[in-house]
């Protein structure tokens, strides 16, 4: 397994632990992250927009935890070439406001110079997630 993979493996597993500090540890000082990619911003989704530094991404997790309780991820596929990670994957997870689950797939793709995260873009289907917020 190359590092880069190793890197990425360690995110996911501090985040189901729960470890905020210990996830942050892998993201560099600055970065690129976009989580999710989507060029509308729904309101439901407070954080859908570009972080550009280690306490901006820590903010994200803050931001996304008051909204969902999410319950589990699954790394369905890893694939690395370079300096890029590409993992493909399920999670789910509950909507604080309404009570609800919600169960979706996406990808992330990484890129890691240095042992620590230097971009993120995440992919998945943003219309399902506000479906849920919204209660359709």
């Amino acid at each position: 397994m190359s590092d880069n993979v190793a890197v990425v493996r360690e995110l996911f597993a501090a985040l189901e632990r729960g470890d905020l500090p210990g996830a942050i540890q892998f993201v560099g000082e600055e970065v690129d992250w976009q989580s999710p990619v989507t060029r509308t911003h729904p309101p439901e989704i407070p954080w859908s927009r570009i972080r550009r530094n280690k306490r901006e991404v820590t903010e994200f997790f803050k931001e996304l935890g008051q909204k969902v309780k999410p319950e589990g991820f699954k790394l369905l596929q890893i694939t690395a070439q370079d300096d890029r990670v590409v993992v493909e994957g399920q999670n789910r997870g509950t909507i604080h406001e309404t009570g609800r689950s919600y169960e979706h797939d996406w990808v992330m793709i990484f890129s890691v110079r240095n042992g620590k995260i230097s971009r993120l873009r995440h992919y998945y289907d943003t219309g399902d997630l506000v479906g849920i917020f919204r209660g359709d």
